[in-house]
Parts: C-alpha cells; sequence; structure tokens
C-alpha cells in the first residue's frame, strides 16, 4: 500500500475509536450534574441525622431473614450486591448465583449477593422459599406482600437491611434479576473513584416527566408530585451507592411518598440530602445490549437477558482472555 493509504486507513482507526469512546465521554460530561451546594438548612439536617443514625432501634422492627443476617453481620464487604426478586421466580435466583452472582472476590476485595423480596401470595411458595434461604443463606425477605405496587417498599427495606445488618459494605449495588452484571469490571471501576462519600452511580436519567395518566400503572397525581420534571435520578434497573448514601437515603425517606417508582424515589431522597447522581453509560439502564465478549466484559450491566443467554454470555466473559482496544 502507499503512503496516503495507509494514512487513510490510520484515520478511520482513529476516527472509528473515537466515536465509540467518545460519545461515552461526552454523555458522561454533559449529564453529569453541577454538585449541590450545602447551604440548604435541610440537607445538611438529613445528613447530620444519617451521620448519627442508631440502628440498634432498626433490629426489632425489621423483618428479615436470620440467615441473611448472619452473612455480612463481621465482614468487611467492598461491594454488597442486592437483586430485586420475585418470589416466585426461584430458577432465575438459581441461574444469578450460578454466573454472575457466584463471584465473591474481585481484585482481591469481597463481593456479597443476596436477593431481596416480598412475601409470596401463597403459602406453598414461602415454604419454598423458608427452604431456599436454609440451603442459600442469600435471602432478605420483607414483610409485605411482593406485588407491583411494593416495589418502592422492598427497595426502601433493603436500604434499611444494609445499614442496620451491613454496615461495613462500602458500596452497595441495586439491580434487577433480569440484568446480567459484570463484577470484575465494576469493581475495578469503583476502586479507581477518588471520591469515596456521596457516591450515586447509574444510567442517569435527566428531566424525567412524571407518568400524569391516571389509566397508566405508574400514574402520579399532582398532590404527590407538583414538579414538570423530576430531578436528574438513576435508571432503577442497576445502580451505585456508597455505605453513606444508603443511610442518608433511609434518613431522607421518611418525606418522600412511597407510592412513587423506586428509582425515582431514591432520586429524590438522594436530592433532599444534597447528593448529585453520576452518569456512567456502562450501566445499560432498561437496554439489552447486543452479547459481544469484550463489550461484555467492558460494560457494567446488560438488561432484558434470559436465561440461557445469562449461562452463555457468563461462561464467554470469565474464562480469562484479555481484550484489545
Amino acid at each position: 500500500l502507499r503512503t496516503h493509504q495507509w494514512c487513510f486507513i490510520l484515520f478511520n482507526v482513529l476516527l472509528f475509536h473515537v466515536l465509540l469512546f467518545g460519545a461515552d465521554l461526552l454523555e458522561e460530561y454533559f449529564l453529569r450534574s453541577l454538585p449541590l451546594s450545602y447551604t440548604d438548612a435541610k440537607a445538611l439536617e438529613i445528613r447530620e441525622r444519617a451521620r448519627k443514625l442508631d440502628v440498634d432501634p432498626l433490629k426489632a422492627n425489621l423483618s428479615y431473614a436470620v440467615s441473611s443476617a448472619a452473612t455480612c453481620s463481621h465482614q468487611e464487604i467492598f461491594l454488597l450486591v442486592l437483586v430485586c426478586s420475585s418470589p416466585e421466580n426461584r430458577t432465575r435466583r438459581n441461574a444469578i448465583r450460578q454466573t454472575w452472582g457466584n463471584v465473591t472476590d474481585a481484585r482481591g476485595y469481597a463481593v456479597l449477593t443476596l436477593f431481596a423480596l416480598g412475601k409470596p401470595a401463597s403459602v406453598t411458595t414461602q415454604l419454598e422459599i423458608n427452604e431456599e434461604s436454609q440451603t442459600h443463606r442469600d435471602i432478605i425477605e420483607g414483610s409485605f406482600i411482593d406485588s407491583p405496587e411494593t416495589q418502592t417498599q422492598k427497595m426502601l427495606m433493603s436500604m434499611e437491611w444494609t445499614v442496620t445488618f451491613c454496615p461495613h459494605a462500602r458500596y452497595i449495588l441495586k439491580t434487577d434479576e433480569d440484568v446480567f452484571v459484570g463484577i470484575p469490571g465494576l469493581v475495578g471501576y469503583l476502586l479507581s473513584l477518588t471520591q469515596l462519600e456521596d457516591t450515586y452511580i447509574g444510567r442517569v436519567v435527566h428531566q424525567g416527566v412524571p407518568d400524569r395518566d391516571p389509566e397508566s400503572p405508574g400514574f402520579v397525581p399532582i398532590h404527590q408530585y407538583s414538579e414538570e420534571f423530576y430531578p436528574d435520578y438513576c435508571d432503577g434497573s442497576a445502580f451505585v451507592m456508597s455505605q453513606d448514601v444508603a443511610r442518608k437515603v433511609y434518613v431522607a425517606a421518611k418525606e418522600v411518598p412511597v407510592s412513587l417508582p423506586p428509582d425515582i424515589f431514591v432520586g429524590l431522597c438522594a436530592k433532599k440530602a444534597g447528593i448529585t447522581p453520576i452518569h456512567s453509560s456502562r450501566f445499560s439502564g432498561e437496554k439489552h445490549i447486543s452479547y459481544n465478549r469484550c463489550c461484555y466484559k467492558f460494560i457494567f450491566t446488560s438488561s432484558n437477558m434470559k436465561e440461557d443467554e445469562l449461562f452463555k454470555d457468563w461462561k464467554e466473559t470469565s474464562d480469562g482472555k484479555d481484550c484489545s482496544l
């Protein structure tokens, strides 16, 4: 090839990588909100209450699986993964246990995966959950009936359990049961962070609009939330918060309607506590990312995963082979 042909090829290679990685950098730059000022008296009050939070009274009032409390009480957990699961989806929980949820150590740091669920309507299912909990010791079960209307209650229960029984977990990943999570990449990213507090990271939703359709399952009446837009929040399929954020969200939750969708609920609590969400496009949000081995080693999450995909993709991405740029 002649010199100008080599130059043309090199230019196209560089352009491809600029478009591939530059889009992520630009998206993160433009979607990163300005830090909130802590001069707001209410935010300062919430932060102080969170710092002084006494968890002993919570232990007597919280309904939880005893086995899961024992797994976290005296461990220094780097990343606690809370998977919001439906009581009936035992097959999906087993798939996670056999794939990405089986990671207990990443770069020498402890990882613990637990499942948060409400009570089933069926007595038979409850007996199965009791057996599952005794076998795996990874179930946190709330005292409410699990339904689409109680998902925010499940989120709040998860935060309460975390600050009460897993106060030494440095980071908490909340995710859904249909999500693939790249634990090694996520842990590596968290280790690179220089901001150790007020960490609330995910795919940030900017200027989300409340659903005002009375016929919609996600209907939000004006008396519950009167603003035109929601504050920036992380999409609920998966997001990470530091331990101090979990405490602040839990304290601020008393002033936010539990009837709001769980991800918006957390975003509103974070705003009241003076916490700004950090955007990362390595979280897929509600999107399913088409499988590519090196892509799946780079991204943190991919949603809407089928069980057969989960096993295949996990096997290929955990083979240890490196990926070139």
